[in-house]
């Protein structure tokens, strides 16, 4: 397909006429809907409110093939949807319902509205809650290829509806086989680390980690409200839990940092420092990459280097999760938490340095394996995501009236 001219040689002279999208469609709200009301009424019928995925399922419907939808309200405000077959619209998300399908295509117009996003979610306000008000949607401008000729008008809506739908479904192939791939170097990661780390009481030590450390106990954040500005913005790195998470193995990247204030009231930990996470997210684990402090919320394990490494810790740890999330369960099911005394307490397994070592080495091209693939299946996805608004925006480029008169 030559880009430059697939359209012009599709429209083949025809003309194209500018309607409103009040002149060409009904923008309805639809009904109140509330958690309570689902979970009183279960059922097969997707609940589309104010997001792309189902708030939840109900036992009835309120919406027959009428799949393009606006979010009016809320965080997704301006988003257009598109939910087939029977489903429960609710009252935060407009209806877009075509008026006469001799004359604009169903699959044509959302397509269209896609490319509009952006002027869509220009008129929304955001002053309080984020809105949308259907007035302002009724101008918005639509091409309809040669309206005088219906089915010359379908033709061209279906040849363009063809190919953008076929680089929609490319992508959720796409996303679809990585997903799997993922989910099964995952599985065999998994599986092969904790094969590794499996061994029978009498072939290795069992220590408790502050055994095995120079350094063991929990961060400091002494000073009291901890949002005290003055603690902050200087230049030493503060890890956060939600840092811990998002690590891969080696903390690189930090979103706060304490001042010299702060920094006087917690302690630095040496770049090497294994942390775990004893709050919520029980057991989340990663080395630190530079010195930095962090919170009585995290245990940092400065390891003994003539004993083992925070590497093939932090892999035991990893191999121990389940255990230790529903020890962390046992007091209390609101909030999974576990305590220094429980990691004291813990006795792990710990074979000669150099079985450590040789573990270690494996685990790490395991790892580095899975991970390639966890960061390429996101970039992956958003290059097939650029192609499609790429093709979308070009096959939906008609000339606008002083355009062609310019």
């Amino acid at each position: 397909m030559n880009d430059v001219n697939f359209l012009d040689r599709l429209l083949d002279g025809v003309s194209v006429e500018w309607r409103t999208l009040g002149e060409v469609t009904s923008i309805k709200t639809g009904q109140a809907v509330n958690k309570q009301m689902i979970s009183a009424n279960p059922g097969e019928y997707p609940v589309i409110n104010s997001g792309r995925e189902p708030l939840g399922f109900i036992d009835e419907w309120n919406t027959d093939n009428d799949p393009i939808g606006i979010t009016s309200r809320g965080a997704g405000v301006g988003s257009v949807t598109w939910q087939p077959g029977k489903y429960f619209r609710g009252n935060l998300n407009y209806s877009v319902t075509i008026k006469d399908p001799k004359l604009v295509s169903t699959r044509f117009l959302y397509h269209l509205l896609l490319k509009l996003q952006p002027e869509i979610q220009a008129l929304c306000t955001y002053d309080g809650i984020p809105a949308l008000n259907a007035s302002n949607l009724k101008d918005l401008l639509l091409p309809i290829p040669c309206p005088e000729n219906p089915n010359r008008s379908l033709e061209i809506q279906a040849e363009i509806v063809r190919t953008l739908d076929t680089f929609t479904e490319l992508t959720a192939e796409l996303t679809a086989e990585l997903t799997a791939e993922l989910t099964a170097r995952k599985k065999q990661y998994n599986y092969y680390r904790d094969q590794l780390l499996s061994f029978e009481d009498g072939d290795v030590e069992w220590k408790t980690l502050p055994e095995m450390a120079i350094d063991f106990g929990r961060g400091k954040s002494k000073h009291r409200p901890r949002n005290d500005e003055s603690l902050y913005g200087g230049d030493v790195p503060f890890i956060q839990t939600g840092d811990i998470r998002s690590a891969s193995h080696v903390i690189t990247e930090f979103n706060q940092t304490y001042s010299e204030r702060g920094l006087k009231q917690s302690k630095l930990w040496p770049k090497g420092t294994l942390c775990i996470t004893i709050a919520a997210n029980i057991a989340e684990t990663s080395i630190l990459g530079f010195d930095a402090c962090f919170p009585d919320s995290v245990i940092g394990f400065v390891a003994d280097s003539n004993k083992t490494s925070s590497g093939y810790v932090e892999y035991l740890l990893q191999s121990f999760k389940t255990k230790l999330e529903e020890k962390g369960k046992e007091k209390s099911s609101a909030q999974s938490n576990i305590n220094l005394g429980t990691f004291e307490q813990l006795k792990l397994p710990f074979p000669p340095l150099e079985e450590q070592i040789r573990i270690v080495a494996i685990l790490d091209k395991f790892d580095a394996l899975t991970n390639s693939i966890t960061e390429g299946l996101p970039r992956e996805i958003e290059l097939r995501q650029k192609q499609y608004a790429y093709y979308r925006d070009l096959l939906l480029k008609f000339p606008k009236p002083q355009e062609v008169a310019a």
